[in-house]
């Protein structure tokens, strides 16, 4: 790819970022704010670098409209058009508080009425 002339690699470029930004399924929401997420594994996630500011800190991540994970981050590299981030800590989202007690296996889920 560097035989090729440099306004034909930034279009080569564009051309695989808007693809990848209209397939992308997850985002990252920082307040009122979200960005389409191009790249997910299990360390972190990337960002198209012109789109989104330099993250840090505590960020949602989501798949749709599902709430998979709260995680704190920290911009780790800039990688061609992508910009990286790592996680810190990565919590998978609950849709109820989680209990502060062990729950006794063998207790009743519900009562029947007599």
């Amino acid at each position: 790819m560097d035989s090729l002339p440099k306004d034909v690699q930034e279009g080569l470029q564009a051309a695989h970022m808007k693809a990848a930004r209209k397939k992308a399924h997850m985002r990252v929401a920082v307040g009122d704010e979200s960005f389409p997420v191009l790249e997910f594994r299990e360390g972190g996630f990337a960002l198209d670098r012109d789109d989104a500011p330099k993250l840090r800190g505590l960020v949602d991540l989501y798949a749709g409209e599902n709430h998979l994970y709260q995680c704190l981050i920290v911009a780790s590299e800039e990688d061609g058009p992508m910009m990286r981030y790592e996680f810190k800590r990565s919590t998978l989202a609950m849709d109820k508080p989680p209990l502060d007690f062990a729950r006794d296996p063998d207790s009743p889920v519900a009562l029947i009425p007599r």
